[in-house]
């Protein structure tokens, strides 16, 4: 077919593999018109960093059009041009981790999910910009400077999978990757109005940090409607021997039918926790107001959550986050050069991470492991917990992070965000769908929660949501028509 630029992009990528593999859109002509989109509205967000050299993308491309030729499809991803997320080694490209550190490092070797993307037919075409280490949910650093909301350019895109979130929903790429560990893949969604998908530990392999110990950080998918999630979740997950804990079950389940019937499906929702969190004015009603949605589905929803103190999550929590940032990093702040290129942030989990001794860290997971199982007892009366994204609206990207949340103050650089650590500690899947717009045009999102490892059922109960809602669909960014 002869398509224009703007439809090439403003398909889902379910179809754009599916037209580039009937040969009714040649690689070339997708490349093209994705690197025109990035010459467009890159400039207006910086979501995308270090973009590799025009022609060389588009040699790559025409080499996948040759194979499509000769009948040799890589896979579902044949001619897609993708940014990794920049915490990801990509080889021979630069990857700075949004460090000054590393402003000039290139590695030699792909991480293993940069190899399954590549594997499946990829164009790596750059990076998408993030926080410095990944640390904290708004995409800012000294080596790229801010990635800005695709919706408001005065706004916060979240992170740290901001840039990635950004590029989505202004059409720069046709899917993306991301990690999270407090909200990084669930919060740039949710202030993006696109969907970030949370896998369980071991879903999508990583052989980063330390091999048998589940990590409090994980990869997952991010796309603009619930079947592009899966296929790019088909192509990411599944068993690697570098990753001992990764999970052995066969990746190919999530191309299955997201059709399913959920008339009286259990729905808990957490709203505040029963004022144990704040939320700015209008973030609650507005993702409350999303619920109805679902009981027009058939599902029968309460307010409740796990029997447990929230605050030993939380503080828990902080530990195994300080051991796990600090783990990585100790070394280089030992050299006061070094210690100086790094963000405050960072410097504080670091030093946190001095103070704990053993016993202090075997406490944390032992609270983890009972915090699991207060989770798992709750599953027994529910099938899902939704629960907001984030409890703020994204704000005012000049800002290093919100001090204060309806009074209540902010006493670290991520407790603004701390509706996602009991999520994140649970160890449970969790899908960020989009819950409408405040009054100011700000996006917001709802996190579906499912049982460990039952990450098709999020995508089943996402997938009848986007349909009865379409908030990716028909809330497009004013962006795509300037």
């Amino acid at each position: 077919m002869q398509a224009t630029q703007r439809e090439i992009v403003m398909l889902d990528a379910v179809a754009l593999s599916c037209a580039i593999q009937q040969r009714e859109i040649s690689c070339v002509e997708v490349m093209l018109a994705y690197l025109e989109q990035i010459e467009r509205l890159n400039p207006r967000v910086n979501a995308i960093v270090s973009l590799q050299h025009r022609a060389d993308l588009l040699e790559q491309a025409s080499q996948r059009d040759s194979e499509l030729a000769r009948g040799d499809a890589r896979g579902v991803l044949h001619g897609f041009p993708h940014a990794i997320k920049d915490l990801e080694h990509t080889a021979g490209i630069r990857t700075t981790l949004g460090s000054p550190l590393f402003k000039d490092f290139v590695p030699k070797t792909d991480a293993i999910i940069v190899e399954r993307i590549k594997r499946a037919g990829a164009i790596i075409l750059g990076k998408t910009n993030v926080p410095e280490f990944g640390l904290g949910s708004h995409s800012y650093n000294r080596v790229f400077g801010t990635t800005l909301n695709a919706y408001d350019q005065t706004r916060t895109a979240g992170g740290s999978s901001g840039g990635a979130a950004v590029a989505l929903a202004l059409r720069m790429v046709p899917l993306a990757d991301g990690s999270d560990h407090a909200g990084s893949l669930r919060n740039p969604a949710a202030f993006n109005n696109v969907f970030g998908f949370r896998t369980a530990a071991g879903r999508v392999p990583s052989d980063i940090g330390d091999l048998f110990m589940p990590s409090l950080s994980v990869h997952g998918p991010m796309a603009r409607s619930i079947p592009d999630l899966a296929m790019l979740l088909s192509v990411i997950a599944g068993y690697d021997a570098r990753a001992p804990i990764s999970i052995r079950q066969d990746a190919s389940q999530f191309g299955a039918s997201l059709e399913r019937d959920f008339k009286s499906t259990r729905i808990a929702w957490t709203g505040d926790f029963g004022g144990y969190l704040p939320f700015e004015p209008g973030v609650l009603g507005l993702c409350s107001s999303a619920l109805k949605v679902f009981e027009r589905l058939g599902c029968v929803v309460e307010t409740a959550w796990p029997d447990f103190p929230l605050e030993k999550v939380w503080l828990s929590w902080l530990k195994l986050r300080a051991l796990q940032v600090g783990a990585i990093l100790k070394d280089a702040y030992a050299e006061p050069e070094r210690r100086a290129m790094m963000k405050p942030e960072l410097q504080w989990e670091i030093e946190s991470g001095f103070k704990l001794g053993a016993y202090d860290i075997a406490d944390a997971l032992a609270m983890r492991s009972a915090w699991y199982r207060a989770v798992l007892e709750f599953f027994k009366h529910f099938d899902f917990l939704i629960a907001p994204s984030a409890q703020v609206f994204p704000f005012d990207a000049e800002i290093n992070w919100p001090r204060e949340i309806a009074g209540c103050t902010m006493d670290t650089y991520h407790r603004w965000m701390e509706v996602m650590i009991p999520i994140t500690m649970s160890g449970c899947p969790a899908l960020n769908v989009p819950a409408g717009f405040s009054d100011a045009g700000l996006p917001m999102g709802i996190q579906i929660v499912a049982p460990n490892h039952c990450e098709f059922s999020c995508l089943q109960l996402g997938q009848a949501y986007d349909q009865a809602t379409g908030w990716v669909r028909d809330r497009l960014s004013p962006l795509l028509d300037q």
